[in-house]
């Protein structure tokens, strides 16, 4: 039987490239966008498998009132796909309050309303799979981007007591991990702070930087293996690059928390 999807952030990007992988297999999928208009073209190719359903996932009672027509559309929801996001560059000491809040409001609060929204569905018929679009920026951070880091932190870390919460219930909770994807992430699509010029010598070094940008064409059909295992992991990465880096860096990690073991143990007073 076919799957039944529900995705946010459907409009471009990765989202557009999980709709389009579903359907392309035969699954169904409610395809969540501001602008519904962005998908008229898919419902003209799938006709009655998509449906395009107007939201905005900052907006809790939208949220509801969206995965309750979902699911009473489809009669069950087998695979949540929290993609909806964005960037946010800038250094600490740049970004504004409201562009730390939005940020949030997207990137954290979004999925945690619909996640909350999707559970007592999936509770019932016992089993579905919630898949959080988090980043490599999720578990690592670098400079300029301390307010989107912050937010993918967030994310992951609900996600992962999400996990143990609703693994009774036959519900499986996936982290995925992306490093960099030639989309418009860093693009139309993000928020850039207002420069501060003490600031400027390290925007300057950190455009130096080599990043191996992939093709985001190849996204939909790693989800796809992801969502057909039998044992789903609770986590992880997409790209060489942030693979290699995430290691190197969680090295150091435990290499640092070994140096100052002894003073770990010390202050158990013991």
């Amino acid at each position: 039987m076919p799957e039944i999807w529900f995705v946010t952030g459907s409009s471009r990007g990765f989202g557009r490239r999980f709709v389009e992988s579903a359907l392309e297999r035969g699954d169904r999928v409610a395809a969540t966008a501001r602008n519904i208009d962005t998908l008229a073209d898919l419902v003209e190719e799938y006709g009655d498998a998509i449906l395009p359903l107007p939201l905005d996932v900052t907006d809790r009672a939208a949220v509801t009132e969206t995965v309750k027509r979902a699911a009473e559309h489809f009669g069950r929801l087998d695979i949540v796909v929290n993609n909806a996001g964005f960037g946010l560059f800038g250094a600490i000491e740049e970004i504004t309050e409201q562009a730390v809040r939005d940020q949030f409001e997207t990137n954290v609060f979004g999925a945690l309303w619909v996640t909350q929204a999707v559970l007592p569905y999936l509770r019932e018929q016992g089993s579905g799979h919630i898949v959080q679009i988090s980043s490599a920026g999720g578990v690592v951070s670098f400079p300029l981007l301390g307010g989107y880091h912050a937010s993918k932190y967030a994310l992951e870390g609900f996600s992962e007591s999400l996990a143990q919460e609703v693994a009774a219930f036959g519900i499986k909770v996936t982290i995925v991990e992306p490093g960099g994807f030639a989309t418009d992430w860093s693009g139309s699509s993000a928020t850039l702070s207002a420069p501060e010029p003490a600031y400027d010598g390290l925007r300057a070094a950190i455009a130096g930087f080599e990043i191996k940008w992939l093709d985001p064409a190849t996204i939909g059909p790693a989800l796809l293996k992801i969502v057909d295992s039998e044992r789903p992991p609770l986590r992880v990465i997409l790209g060489s690059q942030p693979y290699g880096d995430i290691r190197e860096i969680y090295a150091a990690r435990l290499q640092t928390w070994a140096d100052w073991s002894a003073l770990s143990v010390e202050v158990d007073g013991a």
